[in-house]
């Protein structure tokens, strides 16, 4: 087998032995470099989306997993709702991933509605 064809997932089935678990101590936790973090939220209440909203306002981006608020359709919508007017007046984006996470962008920061790979 060929280095494209590992890379490339051709050939072959994969086993557990074929893939590394990273370990985050081996990764430096130094962002003062960046200029944007992307931050992951859980939301179970009002005041999770308080903290996503003062994260897209200082230009940083959340990926929010809701999963915890499927029980109250309510207090999904209004979450949600807080959200959208939070991306829109910073200028970013929203999208909805499924019934469980969120994507919250700051301002020039924009979703691909496409899937890679999807392209026709």
């Amino acid at each position: 087998m060929g280095l494209m064809s590992k890379i490339l997932g051709g050939g072959g089935s994969r086993t557990a032995e074929d893939y590394v678990e990273l370990d985050l101590d081996d990764v430096s936790a130094d962002s003062a470099d960046a200029a944007m973090q992307v931050h992951i939220a859980e939301v179970s209440g009002q005041a999770d989306a308080i903290d996503i909203k003062d994260t897209v306002y200082d230009g940083d981006i959340v990926i929010a997993d809701i999963t915890r608020l499927r029980t109250n359709d309510s207090t999904v919508e209004h979450i949600v709702d807080e959200l959208r007017q939070v991306a829109q007046e910073v200028d970013g984006d929203i999208v909805r991933k499924g019934d469980d996470q969120m994507i919250i962008t700051p301002t020039g920061v924009r979703i691909s509605r496409e899937k890679l790979g999807q392209r026709a």
